[in-house]
């Protein structure tokens, strides 16, 4: 079983990197909502609101921005998904 506080590290951390990328993505009228974090996986769920909701982009920005940032600075995740 896992340790709630370590979980709850990895959620601050990923709130942290969040925050550092919202500027640019509030710059284009959207904006990013941790959902879920799945630590037996790896696994973070965001929600993506605004603009971002349905720009085509949203993806790209996703998989290649947030995830790879968060896969750098945050031990544990690896893969990031959008609900």
């Amino acid at each position: 079983m896992s340790d709630p506080a370590s979980i709850a590290s990895v959620r601050e951390k990923i709130e942290d990197v969040l925050a550092s990328v919202r500027p640019a993505i509030r710059s284009d009228g959207g904006d990013v909502e941790l959902v879920d974090y799945d630590e037996k996986e790896g696994l973070v769920q965001l929600r993506m609101l605004g603009a971002c909701y349905a720009c085509p982009m949203s993806m790209m920005t996703l998989k290649a921005g947030i995830e790879q940032r968060l896969r750098m600075q945050v031990p544990g995740v690896r893969s990031v998904e959008a609900i």
